[in-house]
């Protein structure tokens, strides 16, 4: 008796039938939208996920009255069908009703070679999938004379009984092995690692067989309208003919184009009437399903069936594209086209990429710090590595941890490896901003500076000039040099940062520390810059040597020389920096870091400073110890040195006034520069340094016969400044949440070893996240709050921003967003995924409804 509707068990799919994602799986759903725009597909019979769950438990479905929908032969297939293909699921197995009487049918009717053919198919599945037998044996009985006979004497042998020959008995066993599979422990782990709920449930679709074979025109194939790279319209895909008229002139099948093309035959001119037919249903699907779908179809002697259709596989490069083209068709609307990208895909946009499809032999793994891939020649030094640059080779620099004085280094280098640090350490901080690939925290080697050598987790050692190639998206480092995909900033990459602009209610800048990283911040469209910090430079050999000359002399005579040969330097940079945004909003932080981080910390950088220096080097070495702190991170920097060596202020704040005349004289239009002081604890310090800063700007004023207007900030890194927000807001426009030093001092870790213990801090539930990634909503973001709230009630007006690096992450957007915050700022490559969370979030607010086209 055929299955007419619903029962307890399974649904016939009909284009009426009561069939949802939420109940029976995207595939089934997929089916029956394929059947209610008249696309021929074979009968499909449905499980829920309710019958899937009852058979893994146990339940033996009524398997000969399901089979009967199929026929008095039924030949079918079983696939799986979760409400979300990304989580997963068993594999598909075709052919179950094959047994002894159906292949001497078969043999008879399309030949034996065919016919075996399908018969060992299902066999070898069906003993690997189901019966869980070792694979060996049915690998051998393919290269038999008889390869039927012996897989079927195989499965006996190994399964101590006979291959089972009803189809019934097959398909519940079929059935009850996919069930348990996707209940068993490793598949629910790997699907809630892909987001996946805990309870999420699985369907199942048997479908009839579409074989593809015939005496006519027949074979099986896949279509795609897209570029799976580029995401360009194109039809793309593979048709493998398996006519009988084929197999006996000794042809097996041959794989050809789908569409017309020169390099070969195609189906669009062995078949022009199914390839037409063919082509009609995919541009039917993708205006009426609103997607780009990959269609799998079989012809059996010159019939058309689409067997299954699921959104096209594509690259987030694709992706961008597809969305923008099918806004632009009106197929749906911007609002969705935004919606359909997810924000931190953009990063494979903005960097070169390690192709995922190349093959690689991971050598070890560490934190993802910094987006992109990359390929050189080890080197351990910074020297090294700008020596390599100069030949014009690419290197990879390898440290235990970096420094500030490696900061040439890292600009030379294409990647950067360190043994130790987290997510917001100082390589993976500057490695974001100057957009190179990454990898923190990689605790299973040992590098030695010494011999220049890096020991893998497995013995091997890698020496210096050895390639290897940097996967700072995955993790990963690689042997030898990877394949790798380009940046694409195109046209639809553009086209949807307009309308994600024209939807964001967050303002997004960049951090931005040196005139190029301000040009990368422009070319991404941030609205400003949140955080220039002026430390960065001062990295520049002959400007870390006047640097180094101020920090040795003991004299505030000696030290305002060596800061007037600085003043000029930072002038031209911040006339750059104005010049480059044009208008925007430029914010600079005054200098912060300790004075030591200045100095070099090997006995060879010593020599060399004390003969640049002419100094013995044992003053250079007394100096550099005598500045050495317990704990530098909490010593004496920031507003700190601002108070006690008052003149290194004064010097950065008359650089950024002149500057600030030069550049509104330049361009016609007033300059108003935001000038921040770092790590504030105390109301008294906002006061001692702004009364300086107010006299400097009083002096360039009348120096220069220039009005000009700036705004002064407070960067509020400490628990202190954020609790006392309300009185400290009395003297500044602005307070900006710097949460990397927040977050170090309200945990009380530090950023650069936290690394070692975070995996398994977040594994065992101590923290739900690493607050370093992540902003900490329940402490740190009470800070945050606290401080606003205090902020505005003293000052209404004032502007409130984060600057940390979690400024680029969408939770801490969101947070932002709901506490009324202005704006948030990050790395410069970070800017195009802070632009669309922030776009995401205002479109996902409550009230607001996406449209569709």
């Amino acid at each position: 008796m055929l299955i007419t509707g619903e029962t307890k068990d399974f649904t016939l799919i009909t284009p009426d039938a009561e069939i949802s994602e939420t109940t029976h799986g995207g595939r089934a759903k997929c089916v029956q939208r394929l059947l209610r725009l008249d696309v021929p597909v074979p009968r499909t019979v449905a499980l829920s996920f309710e019958a899937v769950h009852l058979i893994a438990e146990g339940r033996r479905p009524d398997t000969a009255r399901l089979l009967s929908a199929f026929g008095r032969a039924p030949l079918v297939s079983v696939r799986p069908s979760s409400q979300d293909p990304d989580w997963g699921g068993p594999g598909a197995i075709l052919n179950i009703g094959m047994n002894n009487e159906r292949h001497a049918d078969l043999a008879e009717r399309l030949g034996r070679e065919a016919a075996d053919a399908l018969y060992l198919r299902f066999i070898t599945a069906y003993a690997g999938e189901v019966a869980r037998l070792d694979p060996e044996p049915f690998e051998a009985a393919a290269e038999a004379d008889d390869p039927v006979a012996a897989a079927l004497a195989a499965f006996e042998l190994e399964a101590d009984m006979p291959f089972p020959q009803a189809p019934a008995k097959q398909l519940a066993e079929v059935l009850r092995s996919m069930a348990r599979a996707w209940e068993g422990v490793s598949a629910r782990l790997l699907r809630q690692a892909r987001g996946a709920p805990i309870d999420a449930g699985l369907g199942l679709v048997v479908q009839d067989m579409a074989i593809g074979l015939g005496p006519g025109e027949s074979g099986t194939g896949v279509i795609r309208m897209i570029d799976k790279v580029t995401g360009a319209r194109h039809i793309s895909g593979r048709y493998k003919r398996k006519s009988l008229a084929m197999r006996a002139m000794g042809r097996k099948g041959t794989e050809i184009f789908l569409a017309a093309d020169p390099r070969g035959p195609s189906m669009e001119q062995a078949a022009p009437d199914l390839f037409a037919e063919l082509a009609a249903i995919a541009d039917r699907c993708r205006r009426r399903l609103r997607e780009e779908m990959e269609i799998k179809f079989a012809v059996t002697e010159g019939r058309l069936q689409v067997l299954d259709a699921i959104r096209a596989p594509r690259s987030a490069r694709a992706n961008v594209t597809v969305a923008v083209d099918l806004a632009e068709d009106g197929i749906i609307s911007r609002e969705e086209a935004l919606l359909r990208v997810e924000p931190g895909s953009l990063t494979e946009l903005l960097h070169s990429q390690v192709d995922r499809e190349a093959k690689r032999e991971v050598l070890f793994r560490g934190i993802a710090a910094s987006p992109g891939g990359a390929t050189g020649r080890l080197v351990f030094t910074a020297r090294a590595a700008q020596t390599s640059a100069s030949h014009e080779m690419p290197c990879i620099l390898v440290r235990r941890e970096t420094t500030p004085e490696d900061i040439r280094g890292m600009h030379a280098a294409q990647g950067i490896i360190t043994e130790r640090g987290g997510m917001t350490s100082h390589a993976a901080v500057i490695a974001r901003g100057l957009g190179l690939p990454c990898i923190v925290g990689a605790g299973g080697i040992r590098i030695s500076t010494r011999t220049k050598t890096v020991t893998l987790p497995d013995g091997r050692e890698l020496k210096e000039g050895d390639l290897v190639t940097v996967d700072g998206t995955a993790g990963e480092a690689l042997d030898g040099a990877v394949a790798m995909l380009e940046p694409a900033l195109d046209a639809p990459f553009r086209k949807l940062m307009d309308w994600a602009d024209t939807v964001r209610d967050i303002g997004i800048r960049a951090n931005a520390d040196t005139p190029d990283d301000a040009r990368v911040a422009h070319a991404f469209a941030a609205d400003g810059i949140g955080l220039c910090r002026t430390e960065h430079m001062f990295f520049e050999p002959a400007r870390l040597m006047v640097m180094r000359e101020m920090i040795f002399t003991d004299s505030v005579t000696d030290r305002q020389a060596a800061l007037d040969q600085l003043l000029p330097m930072q002038r031209e940079d911040f006339v750059e920096l104005f010049r480059i945004m044009a208008g925007l909003p430029v914010c600079i932080r005054l200098f912060d870091p300790p004075l030591h981080e200045f100095l070099p910390s090997e006995r060879e950088g010593m020599m060399s400073l004390a003969e640049s220096l002419d100094l013995p080097l044992s003053d250079v070495v007394r100096r550099i110890e005598a500045l050495s702190e317990f704990n530098p991170m909490l010593g004496m920097r920031g507003v700190r040195l601002g108070v006690t060596m008052p003149e290194i202020y004064d010097m950065q704040v008359r650089a950024i006034f002149e500057a600030t005349v030069a550049a509104s004289r330049q361009s016609g239009a007033a300059v108003v520069p935001e000038v921040m002081i770092p790590l504030v604890s105390a109301k008294r310090e906002v006061e001692l340094v702004k009364s300086r800063i107010d006299a400097v700007a009083a002096a360039v004023r009348v120096e220069t016969g220039t009005s000009f207007d700036y705004r002064l900030g407070v960067m509020v890194e400490t628990p202190r400044a954020a609790l006392r927000a309300g009185e400290i807001a009395a003297n500044a426009a602005f307070l900006s949440f710097g949460t990397n030093d927040l977050t170090q001092m309200t945990y009380g870790l530090s950023r650069d070893d936290a690394g070692r213990f975070m995996n398994t801090y977040v594994q065992n539930g101590v923290f739900h996240e690493d607050p370093f990634h992540t902003l900490d909503r329940e402490g740190v973001g009470e800070l945050l709050m606290i401080g606003a709230e205090r902020g505005r009630a003293c000052r209404p007006d004032v502007v409130l921003s984060v600057c940390g690096e979690h400024g680029g992450d969408p939770d801490t957007i969101d947070f932002c967003r709901q506490a009324g915050f202005d704006y948030v700022s990050c790395s410069p490559f970070r800017v195009p995924v802070a632009r669309l969370a922030a776009a995401h979030l205002a479109l996902r607010a409550p009230g607001t409804s996406v449209t569709e086209a």
